[in-house]
């Protein structure tokens, strides 16, 4: 009898649907870019990855939706996740511990769809185009565009390249055409009603953040600080001085030392915009002379690389820093 039992339960243990065949699909918004396609297992089809999970994805949109960035959406926790989230814990008055505690994930709240629908245009494809390897050969073209289909899509959303992939399985990125519908993140910060009143930046933190006149927290970025400690600036407080959106850059070779062909050269060259340019698509300019805040060709990198003497922003979260700025503006560099 026992036997006929079991033999009984795990035939119908073995017809029950799984967790991700009865999760419910997301739904795509009704916006300017194409509405995505319902898809329960937009990320349970994709190729295996030893750290990515599908909470810490959600928090870090979610986040994202507060106006904190933990970097490029990536889906998995590290430490400018973590940093995001007690910053967040810090704003909410929760015990801040950088963890996805239940108090935090009811906090942060579910707000709108996780993904939307981009598809590819004739114009997307006729932007691309190599970039040079070399200061000279950059110096030559006429705009620093996108390289690929791919990174155009993970600018969009905010997002590293991995997870794109990871969004859409069944995409060849080599061979990719008009009408090409590509899944990207719902990557949405607040509207703003003001500009920021201050902004810190954290140099042992390797973050930025922006503050309204009562003190809240308005944006948090991670930031790449500079190499060498003398060009830190820490306990200054500097100023906005200019604001450049899509900004051209000029190649000064004694700010390469290191660079064998900036010896060679031996004379300034000028860069055209992009968001492959070496400031990316925004720079902000402080007063004091070769500082600023800016963009950056690889997001990727933000605050787990140093530069030489600026502070470096994904180049989304510098357009968002951008529309809080103004000339005058303090900035306070923290140690």
């Amino acid at each position: 009898m026992v036997s006929l039992v079991l033999i009984a339960w795990l035939a119908w243990r073995s017809s029950r649907p799984s967790r991700a065949e009865t999760r419910p699909p997301a739904q795509a918004p009704a916006v300017s870019l194409t509405p995505a396609a319902p898809s329960p297992t937009v990320l349970s089809n994709a190729p295996a990855g030893p750290k990515f999970s599908r909470e810490v994805f959600e928090a870090q949109l979610a986040l994202v939706r507060h106006g904190i960035s933990s970097g490029s959406l990536d889906g998995v926790i590290g430490s400018q996740t973590r940093a995001a989230l007690r910053v967040f814990q810090e704003s909410e008055g929760l015990r801040a511990t950088g963890e996805m505690d239940a108090a935090t994930l009811e906090r942060l709240g579910a707000t709108g769809p996780l993904y939307l629908s981009y598809t590819v245009t004739a114009e997307d494809l006729a932007r691309l185009q190599p970039v040079g390897k070399t200061w000279l050969a950059k110096s030559q073209q006429d705009r620093l565009d996108f390289e690929s289909i791919l990174e155009l899509a993970a600018e969009k959303g905010s997002a590293h390249p991995a997870l794109v992939r990871r969004l859409n399985p069944d995409i060849d990125w080599s061979t990719v055409a008009t009408g090409t519908t590509i899944r990207i993140p719902n990557a949405d910060y607040p509207s703003l009603t003001e500009r920021a009143a201050q902004v810190k930046i954290f140099v042992g933190n390797r973050t930025l953040e922006a503050f309204d006149r009562e003190g809240r927290l308005l944006a948090h970025f991670p930031c790449s600080i500079a190499q060498r400690v003398e060009k830190r600036p820490v306990g200054e407080t500097l100023h906005v001085a200019i604001i450049a959106p899509n900004p051209n850059y000029t190649f000064d070779p004694d700010v390469f030392p290191e660079s064998a062909e900036a010896r060679e050269l031996g004379r300034k060259l000028i860069l055209q915009p992009g968001p492959n340019n070496p400031v990316g698509t925004v720079w902000i300019g402080l007063d004091k002379p070769g500082y600023g805040i800016h963009g950056t060709p690889r997001p990727e990198e933000v605050g787990r690389t140093e530069s030489h003497g600026c502070f470096r922003l994904a180049n989304w979260n510098a357009e968002y820093l951008l529309k809080l700025a103004w000339v005058g503006l303090p900035v306070q560099v923290e140690p």
